[in-house]
């Protein structure tokens, strides 16, 4: 090999790693420029939620395709599109409208009205304003089209498995949403899961969703079995002052306080608590 060819083998690798390091770097600037122009409500959880540490442990980049759980009111969907943009793609994922019946509180009329939740949402999402989105779909765990396989690169499972493992005896339902998420993700797709995280001697029985919690061998076995290959964990979503007792459930803490409503003592122990203890895990497809 000449020594011109060497000199142009490390003039390409040098700038191979130069553009790579921008490229990272305007990741990360690009996505903290999308949290500082966050409502000032949407910040003020930052420091429970930790949304820029989570999406970069998941490998999220901007241009993606990527599925989010139980998006509901949108907290981390508007994130995920104004960082995603025009050239990503983000895909909201709810729960089986028959499921929404088994809950005993919701009305038939709202259980009737999540049929129609794919089209309700994405036109809900027009409404949130967020410049340069990433443009939107969405589905319903149970009924993931078949244009849809293989298409993502990244989920999020953000607090979403714990009402599906509770009435996955009544319907199978933890099975076939994490049947969808594999079906969806290309090989090498990531999924990241923020899960509210129940302590080892706790019983399986609490542990089983109703309460909000589920154990973390009890997540990682789940996936594996879904077909996926456990790849890490972090702790900053951790929580320990978070201890429940069998009596206790989640929606306790904030930002919901179930229960503390005209109990100003109690509310002011709940938020000293902060917001639930988190495992967060992060899984491969091959």
């Amino acid at each position: 090999m000449t020594r011109f060819s060497v000199f142009m083998i490390s003039v390409f690798m040098i700038s191979v790693l130069t553009f790579s390091g921008y490229a990272l770097a305007g990741d990360s600037k690009s996505l903290e420029a999308v949290l500082a122009a966050q409502p000032e409500e949407v910040q003020a959880r930052y420091g429970a939620r930790h949304p820029q540490t989570t999406l970069e442990f998941v490998d999220i980049k901007p241009g993606m395709t990527v599925m989010e759980g139980l998006p509901g009111g949108g907290w981390y969907s508007k994130i995920l599109m104004a960082y995603l943009g025009k050239e990503g793609h983000l895909i909201g994922a709810d729960y089986a409208a028959d499921m929404f019946a088994l809950f005993g509180f919701f009305s038939e009329e709202f259980v009737e009205g999540k049929k129609t939740w794919p089209e309700t949402w994405t036109a809900g999402t027009a409404e949130w304003g967020v410049s340069d989105a990433a443009p939107v779909s969405a589905f319903q765990f149970g009924s993931l089209p078949e244009s849809m396989h293989n298409t993502a690169d990244a989920v999020v499972l953000i607090r979403t498995l714990h009402n599906l493992a509770r009435f996955e005896p009544q319907g199978g339902y933890l099975t076939k949403a994490l049947g969808d998420v594999y079906n969806m993700l290309k090989p090498g797709g990531v999924v990241g899961v923020v899960q509210h995280q129940a302590r080892d001697e706790m019983p399986d029985e609490w542990a089983s969703g109703g309460a909000g919690y589920l154990k973390r061998n009890f997540v990682i076995a789940q996936m594996e079995a879904a077909g996926f290959e456990f790849v890490g964990e972090k702790n900053f979503n951790n929580n320990e002052n978070d201890r429940p007792g069998v009596e206790d459930v989640v929606w306790r803490l904030p930002p919901t306080l179930m229960g503390s409503e005209d109990n100003p003592e109690l509310k002011e122990e709940m938020l000293a608590i902060g917001e639930s203890n988190r495992m967060t895990l992060k899984f491969i497809k091959h």
